[in-house]
């Protein structure tokens, strides 16, 4: 059986295929256990390479074997490099797939659920409707029209005729008044007086009068 056939089950006949979070889970257990063999395989590299320059001088034989055993680790680490980068790079790949499933899924549910919405809906219907809501908006608009606007008993007066019939009023005032102003020319004057007035003195015959009582004066004093 293969790597693959190990991590993720047989897929022959009566083998039921894992699902994509299941594949996503081994295949992240698989990189945590090749992490953990790089981190073995570094220490015996380590190990290997301190055994051959401790050998160096005096086993070379010894420090050959180590040498050796350094090259096998660091051939199996490069191999396991290459394996953890191929097992990222598909389960990257494994993940964008479940992601694409998932909201494809979900939208194949919110398209259902759309069609079952609209299921029951005319589009012929739908603009009956609208028309029969905006003729009732019409018919509301109208009946506030109506509701608010000023009664007086009942009857309702236009203004044209009543400022008509105003200006008639005060051209009738006007007209009256003109007629009184005219009228005080035929308004007889008081009667003339039929007895005479008292006559004024005559100053001339008074100063005639004076000048003889002054005469009648000097004459009495030169006696």
């Amino acid at each position: 059986m293969s790597l693959f056939g190990k991590l993720f089950g047989s897929g022959g006949k009566g083998g039921k295929s894992p699902t994509p979070q299941e594949a996503i889970q081994r295949l992240r257990e698989t990189e945590e256990m090749l992490a953990k063999k790089q981190d073995f395989l570094e220490k015996k590299i380590d190990h290997e390479l301190m055994t051959a320059k401790k050998n160096g001088t005096k086993n070379k034989r010894a420090a050959l074997q180590a040498l050796k055993r350094k090259k096998r680790y660091e051939q199996q680490l490069s191999q396991i490099d290459g394996t953890l980068s191929t097992i990222e790079f598909q389960r990257e790949a494994l993940e964008n797939a479940n992601t694409n499933t998932e909201v494809l899924k979900n939208m194949g549910m919110a398209a259902k659920a759309m069609k079952a919405a609209h299921e029951n809906m005319d589009i012929d219907k739908v603009d009956d409707l609208m028309a029969e809501i905006n003729e009732q908006q019409e018919v509301a608009q109208e009946i506030s029209d109506v509701i608010s606007r000023p009664i007086g008993f009942g009857q309702d007066y236009d203004e044209d005729e009543l400022m008509a019939e105003l200006e008639e009023l005060e051209q009738e005032e006007l007209d009256k008044n003109l007629l009184g102003i005219e009228g005080t020319e035929d308004v007889p004057l008081p009667s003339v007086p039929s007895t005479s007035l008292p006559a004024r003195p005559d100053n001339k015959k008074k100063a005639e009068e004076d000048e003889d009582d002054m005469a009648e004066l000097e004459a009495w004093a030169a006696q």
